[in-house]
């Protein structure tokens, strides 16, 4: 199965190097020289890496198959994967993985996995909990200390009121200083 690890953001310079959009916990590890990645649209590729560098936040990423300026503003948009069979850690899961498993606090069933969130500080399971409200449960070890993929749960050992928080009545969005006055 192949997941997503990045997405091509705008081209770097004249010699084809691109900004990524990093979704790996594991930039270091997929990006070396010489790695082959999966590309949607599947006609722009497979990529090779040439060289990845970091410049300040942003990592930049060249391949051989992209010569120039011209070459690397086509890559724009590109989603790059790598196939998960190749690149297997005993404490990862990709959202695939995820998206399903019954959520368990204790034994009692309190919603279904239905998606990752994929954050820069932490990740988010996103819960559906049985009255079918979306609930975002920070991806920790303290809040959720049991992934079972095999069984098909997430067990949760969540604080006083995190379904009550991060329920959508209860979010708030930024102030704009638009509000009533």
């Amino acid at each position: 199965m192949h997941v997503q690890v990045a997405r091509i953001g705008k081209p770097h310079g004249i010699r084809g190097e691109v900004t990524v959009q990093v979704l790996t916990d594991a930039p270091e590890e997929r990006f070396t020289p010489g790695a082959r990645l999966v590309v949607e649209p599947e006609r722009l590729g497979p990529l090779t890496v040439r060289s990845a560098r970091w410049n300040k936040e942003i990592l930049l990423l060249g391949f051989d198959e992209v010569a120039d300026r011209n070459g690397a503003e086509e890559l724009r948009g590109v989603k790059l994967f790598v196939d998960s069979d190749d690149h297997e850690d005993e404490d990862a899961w990709y959202e695939h993985e995820l998206v399903g498993l019954k959520a368990l606090v204790g034994d009692e069933e309190v919603g279904r996995v239905t998606g990752l969130n994929t954050l820069p500080a932490q990740d988010q399971l996103v819960i559906e909990a049985a009255n079918g409200e979306e609930i975002l449960v920070p991806f920790v070890e303290q809040i959720v200390p049991e992934v079972d993929v095999d069984q098909g749960f997430v067990r949760l050992t969540p604080p006083p009121g995190l379904f009550e928080v991060n329920s959508p009545e209860h979010r708030t969005e930024p102030d704009d200083g638009e509000g009533e006055r």
